[in-house]
């Protein structure tokens, strides 16, 4: 299911002003900004939606279709692989778009692509293909909204502004990754997997309506200055732009080593701490609790740490510090399993938050506003893909070599990704000038 559809990606630039925001005030504070409190409001009530699906989808396969191991991790995959292989389309079309219409539209869309199932679950029409096509519609329909939404905070926020705003963003997504699954469980302990569906639905609906009430201004694509004619031109315009700045290839490559890493032993995870680690249930839960506190702790430190160290420093930090907590996952087999893993889950939950909103701020600031699409895409790219792929080579070694060798090894491929972004070493001074530019 499309990234977008013809009409936003040939839409003609109207005429008048830039589509910049407007300088805001210092004296009016982030939480009266009408824009920016209708985006974490959509993404509060997004992000609950898709942690119930979440929780359902594969529930339901389960319950109505007889799921084993296979079409479970099938189902799974196909959430993913739509928007790997559309995003280089999905941020030309992004560039391109009609940015409001675009949000909510993609937003409607979804009601259909999952309102479908619990419907042909209603009427014992559910199927394999169906379940893999809404899966499918869904995935492509949430990595092209994700990219329009890191492209919209640009020309709705201040440059000055981009770092508190993006963790605002990633504080409301966090209070969905809490709030989510714990609402799931009670629908589906309550009533069949199908009708929980019926939740992201109702919050797709706000959601479009959410960003039907942005400013209009978002109807007018970014600032032209392209060239590019067709696709091709496009795409290669945006690729041009990631081997230009030192700062974007650089977290590609951390993006990936840490993905890579992090997939593998994310895949391995549940299993380690059952069979190796022997931990039961109640300590299994509150491991992935304290990530949900890391990542909540990482929301509120953000602005204040990076402002305190520099934006580069705190990206290069972070990451490591991010990369080698996983080293804490395989000593954990080593004695105190429990405390051992909480602790992981805290320093990476948190390292990682802080990584992740500097690092978003910062390819804000240093990307010129009507390559943003294509240039947020790619990135998407990568961090969706190499997840999957880090937990199935994982798992396809550890059957091998066993499990703790592979965690072990999976820490290295994560801290040697995170430790590339220590070079060059002047990235906080592009970053800055970069900054200054957009606040002229």
């Amino acid at each position: 299911m499309g990234s977008s559809t013809a009409e936003e990606s040939s839409v003609p630039a109207e005429s008048g002003p830039p589509a910049t925001p407007p300088p805001a005030p210092e004296s009016v504070p982030l939480r009266r900004h009408r824009p920016l409190l209708l985006l974490v409001t959509e993404q509060m009530t997004s992000s609950v939606g898709r942690q119930v699906t979440a929780l359902a989808l594969p529930l339901l396969a389960i319950a109505h279709l007889h799921a084993g191991p296979l079409g479970a991790s099938a189902l799974m995959a196909m959430t993913y692989l739509p928007g790997v292989l559309l995003s280089p389309l999905i941020g030309v079309a992004v560039d391109r778009a009609r940015l409001r219409r675009m949000l909510v539209s993609l937003s409607w869309l979804q009601v259909p692509a999952i309102g479908s199932v619990p419907l042909a679950a209603a009427l014992n029409g559910l199927t394999w293909p169906h379940l893999f096509a809404a899966a499918a519609a869904s995935g492509a329909l949430n990595s092209a909204q994700s990219v329009a939404l890191q492209s919209c905070l640009p020309r709705v926020v201040p440059a000055e502004r981009l770092l508190p705003a993006n963790s605002s963003l990633t504080g409301a997504r966090t209070i969905g990754l809490i709030g989510g699954p714990a609402l799931g469980g009670l629908l589906i302990s309550v009533i069949d997997p199908a009708p929980a569906l019926l939740v992201e639905c109702a919050a797709y609906l706000v959601g479009g309506a959410l960003f039907l009430a942005l400013p209009t201004s978002l109807n007018r694509p970014a600032n032209a200055g392209s060239g590019a004619r067709s696709r091709l031109e496009a795409l290669r315009e945006g690729l041009a732009v990631i081997r230009r700045e030192t700062l974007l290839r650089r977290q590609a490559l951390a993006a990936a080593g840490l993905n890579l890493g992090g997939g593998a032993g994310g895949g391995l995870f549940v299993l380690y701490a059952d069979r190796e680690l022997q931990l039961p249930p109640w300590q299994l839960g509150a491991v992935y609790a304290a990530y949900a506190v890391g990542m909540g702790s990482g929301v509120l430190a953000a602005t204040s740490v990076t402002r305190s160290l520099g934006m580069a420093r705190a990206i290069r930090l972070c990451a490591v510090g991010a990369g080698a907590a996983l080293f804490l996952i395989p000593a954990a087999s080593l004695g105190l399993p429990f405390p051992v893993l909480v602790l992981y889950q805290l320093l990476f939950g948190l390292l990682a938050t802080v990584w992740s909103i500097a690092m978003t701020t910062g390819r804000q600031l240093v990307t010129p506003a009507h390559l943003l699409g294509r240039v947020n895409a790619f990135l998407q790219a990568v961090l969706t893909a190499t997840l999957p792929v880090g937990a199935f080579v994982g798992g396809w070694l550890a059957s091998r070599v066993g499990i703790v060798p592979v965690l072990v090894g999976a820490a290295a491929v994560a801290l040697a990704g995170a430790s590339s972004l220590w070079f060059p070493r002047d990235m906080l001074a592009e970053i800055e000038r970069a900054a200054e530019r957009k606040k002229a």
